[in-house]
């Protein structure tokens, strides 16, 4: 198979994400929140679990602590108790309650809106950080890359094959960054996830329900 040019991948990706936002015009993000700083703990919960699981726990953190000056004065044991459906508590625990402390110390208890101030929090990776970002302040600084939408871009051949066990996805963000044109960046990023949790999945893509199909080269599945 011929390697292809940049210039056509890049209209590739460009059509996908056309066709993708026309498939999901109401794709956001799924996470249950009601201001920037919910989501930032939303979010710090969701890793390594699904949004279903943090959506489960987050009634009742949210109901118990609902600023960060509540976060940043919560008892260790406590909150661990409320949040340890989501997994890797204690770290999640360590990070709430830290992130809690340097938005009151230096941030007025406000979430910040750029991304080097939102990755300076403990827990906030680039991935956080878009997903606050874009989802509450609808600022893009950069693209969600989580597992669908790394998964996907590599098998949409998106982004360069990986041959490492442990996925970059600095490199795979890099590299939609690259592609994709700065006002779509926040939707590509549902509309993947969504076409991951909905159509195409890691085992059993269906190819028939697929609306890019015909741009897919589907690497590393049939």
């Amino acid at each position: 198979m011929p390697r292809e040019s940049k210039a056509n991948r890049k209209a590739r990706a460009v059509e996908i994400q056309r066709l993708l936002a026309e498939a999901y015009p109401d794709a956001t993000c799924a996470l249950h929140w009601r201001n920037p700083f919910e989501l930032l703990a939303a979010t710090i919960l969701s890793a390594q679990t699904t949004d279903e699981t943090v959506n489960r726990v987050t009634p009742e953190l949210f109901r118990r602590y609902q600023t960060p000056e509540q976060f940043a004065g919560a008892v260790v044991e406590e909150l661990e108790a409320i949040i340890k459906p989501s997994g890797f508590y204690h770290n999640k625990t360590k990070s709430l309650i830290g992130a809690g402390k340097l938005l009151v110390a230096e941030f007025g208890g406000e979430v910040p809106r750029t991304m080097a101030e939102l990755i300076r929090l403990p827990g906030v990776s680039r991935k956080t950080a878009s997903v606050v970002l874009g989802t509450a302040y609808g600022v893009a600084e950069g693209i969600v890359v989580d597992t669908h939408v790394s998964r996907l871009s590599l098998r949409m051949g998106l982004s360069a094959p990986q041959t490492t066990v442990a996925v970059n996805t600095d490199n795979i963000e890099k590299d939609l960054m690259e592609l994709l044109p700065h006002d779509t960046w926040i939707m590509f990023g549902h509309c993947m996830v969504w076409h991951g949790r909905r159509v195409c999945a890691a085992r059993k893509p269906l190819h028939d329900r697929c609306v890019v199909e015909g741009l897919c080269p589907r690497v590393g599945t049939k």
